[in-house]
């Protein structure tokens, strides 16, 4: 397995410091929001070449799919396809209970915040990542004097997992392995342990 082209659904500053990355290493990024393609001259030009304005459900046809939305947002989101059986979606969302401002925790326990998001994705393969860093730590180059930037990540499927972490690391990133949905997802969301940490692998 390997991603050929990375769409987005969300288009704020987290998708954006993602998929510029992802535009400089050479992968054709699909950038979509709510708001349609027409008012995204600014995102493109920001993520630079390599980016394209995109209908949801061309982002949503690409081989990795960033979910970049508030996390109330996401029924509404996994509604739009009736199958996501074939995508690798990568949750880069946070527990937040409200938008605008974001607040509050929405507690969807016995489930992790990730496990309740990959039931509304039927078929796809799900990977929680990103979302524990701020859109100010992702978006500089991860390469630094001292090491790469670490990008912690989660999912159930190995095959899934492996390509995610040979992706990541040609963006320059170092990613690290959590395990499960379950036990990675929990150390990743709002309030975990790993949430809003940043570290660099040295080497």
């Amino acid at each position: 397995m390997e991603f050929t082209t990375i769409g987005t659904i969300g288009a704020g500053a987290p998708a954006r410091a993602v998929a510029a990355h992802a535009a400089k290493a050479g992968y054709p990024v699909l950038l979509s929001n709510s708001r349609g393609p027409q008012t995204l001259e600014a995102a493109v030009t920001a993520v630079g070449p390599g980016a394209t304005a995109a209908t949801f459900e061309q982002a949503a046809a690409a081989d990795l799919v960033l979910v970049a939305v508030p996390f109330i947002n996401v029924p509404a989101v996994g509604e739009r396809l009736d199958d996501w059986s074939g995508r690798v979606v990568v949750d880069m969302t946070n527990q937040f209970a409200e938008a605008n401002p974001y607040r509050g925790f929405a507690d969807v326990s016995p489930l992790t915040g990730t496990e309740w998001v990959a039931q509304h994705f039927p078929g796809a393969t799900v990977i929680k990542a990103f979302n524990a860093m701020f859109s100010t730590f992702i978006a500089p180059d991860p390469r630094h004097e001292e090491g790469s930037q670490v990008v912690f990540f989660a999912g159930d499927d190995t095959e899934a997992k492996a390509a995610f972490a040979r992706w990541g690391e040609g963006l320059g990133f170092a990613p690290v392995d959590l395990g499960s949905l379950r036990d990675g997802g929990a150390l990743m969301q709002l309030g975990g342990a790993l949430n809003g940490k940043h570290f660099i692998q040295q080497g």
